[in-house]
């Protein structure tokens, strides 16, 4: 059993300490947000992520995982101390100042030897200035720690199993006993562990999102091309999907990525190129598509209805992905305030993320319904922005027969085109093109569903 310091009770810092908790280490997580703290401590969770309730309540419980705003408490004794706090984008790049605060205070708190372990995402050449900040600040100078890489590869909504079952563990440090005891850390997963410098390993964090953005805004570009030439991207991306070489993962076009993640480390990475005096036009590219893609559903509600001004326009799905209730730079915010800046009344339907939603987007022009069919009454369109799995088994005739227009624009290609004609709605997709209505596709049941950020 290790002693770790978690510092950071976000997405990462909690199901991180939490599932290292599990594996029989004794976790304390530390955050400066008194209410935060204060709630994990009443045993409430500030975050829905799925599996992440039972790991918390069996953890607290075995005494393997506390939390307190303290970081004397936090730290003492700690053999591993994990930076996991928010690096949000900024003037010129990911805002350090989280960081660059969390460094100062292991310096002022830290007695004893240890090894500081980079799990937030950060910029290359962090974990220089991790280390030069404790360095210059260190309140015990005979006190020696290193500082380990280790980026973190969480996907919202499935970041539990992420973690259980990773794909592989990435470790860099200019320590390799340090690198290796952290790697010790990881040995119950039995998944593969790259060991290599510090910048290389805050590289394959950067170059992995930029390249999982880059395929969702491929297939986006490729869906354009679709519509407009007859084509249906969703047999398309099953057909490129085939080849091994390309996969099917992130092959689903729709209203395209959002969350704290890809737009965020795309846009750092894009900085991080321009000030080594390089050209980044794909990454550019990445970005430009992305956000492309949420103008062009308003434009297409637009088409069907004319002016949006006094229209009710019922939205399903909030959260930037399933299973969770995360709102950063979720695609519904942009859509949502387009609508309502043309005039529209929106009709919101979540399964989870009303408060987090409402938190953003407020309460003008926007009624926060109890479910899919309360948001579709007397709806002129209906738009699917986000592809809950409850939204697949919907009852299409009441849907149909609740709505003043039976207009559909389907942000996440969840319905079948003919499907949706045959019920009697004006359908929309994302790429879908005017299929014949003979024709047999096998897309539906073979390209599977991305799961972004």
């Amino acid at each position: 059993m290790s002693t770790i310091a978690m510092i950071g009770v976000g997405y990462v810092g909690l199901v991180t300490g939490a599932c290292l908790a599990d594996m029989g280490n004794s976790v304390t997580c530390i955050d400066i947000d008194e209410q935060k703290i204060t709630s994990l401590n009443q045993g409430e969770i500030p975050i829905y992520e799925p599996g992440l309730n039972d790991l918390y309540k069996r953890n607290v419980a075995a005494g393997r995982l506390r939390f307190t705003l303290e970081y004397a408490v936090g730290m003492q004794e700690a053999e591993f101390i994990f930076i996991a706090v928010n690096t949000p984008s900024g003037e010129g790049g990911a805002d350090m100042r989280f960081v660059q605060s969390a460094a100062l205070s292991i310096a002022e708190h830290l007695d004893h030897d240890a090894i500081i372990v980079n799990k937030s995402t950060m910029p290359v050449g962090s974990g220089d200035l991790v280390s030069e900040i404790i360095t210059r600040h260190l309140a015990r100078p005979n006190v020696h720690f290193s500082v380990v890489a280790n980026p973190e590869f969480l996907s919202q909504g499935v970041a539990v199993a992420n973690f259980q079952k990773p794909d592989r563990i990435v470790l860099g440090s200019t320590d390799a006993h340090a690198a290796q005891r952290v790697a010790e850390l990881y040995m119950p997963l039995r998944a593969p562990i790259m060991l290599t410098d510090l910048y290389t390993a805050e590289m394959i964090k950067y170059a992995s999102n930029a390249f999982l953005a880059t395929k969702i805004s491929f297939i986006n570009e490729i869906a354009r091309i679709c519509e407009r030439l007859g084509a249906d991207i969703k047999e398309v991306a099953a057909g490129m999907g085939y080849d091994h070489r390309i996969g099917r993962f992130h092959l689903d076009a729709g209203v395209g990525f959002g969350g704290s993640c890809f737009g965020k480390d795309v846009t750092a990475l894009e900085h991080m190129a321009e000030a080594a005096g390089l050209h980044p036009q794909l990454l550019e590219a990445v970005l430009d598509i992305n956000y492309d893609q949420r103008a062009m559903i308003v434009d297409k509600v637009h088409t069907l209805l004319g002016s949006l001004r006094g229209k009710t326009i019922a939205v399903l799905g909030l959260a930037f992905k399933p299973n969770t209730d995360d709102m950063r730079d979720a695609p519904a915010v942009t859509i949502i305030r387009n609508l309502t800046a043309q005039g529209a009344h929106v009709r919101a339907y979540d399964p989870v993320a009303h408060t987090t939603a409402r938190a953003v987007l407020g309460d003008g022009h926007i009624q926060y319904c109890a479910d899919a069919y309360d948001a579709a009454q007397d709806a002129d369109a209906l738009i699917i922005v986000t592809h809950w799995n409850e939204f697949k088994a919907i009852d299409l005739a009441r849907l149909r027969s609740l709505m003043r227009q039976p207009i559909v624009v389907d942000g996440r290609n969840v319905y079948a085109p003919a499907a949706m004609r045959d019920a009697g709605f004006t359908y929309r997709g994302i790429g879908r093109g005017q299929p014949h209505e003979s024709h047999h596709s096998t897309a539906d049941v073979t390209v599977e569903e991305s799961s972004e950020g």
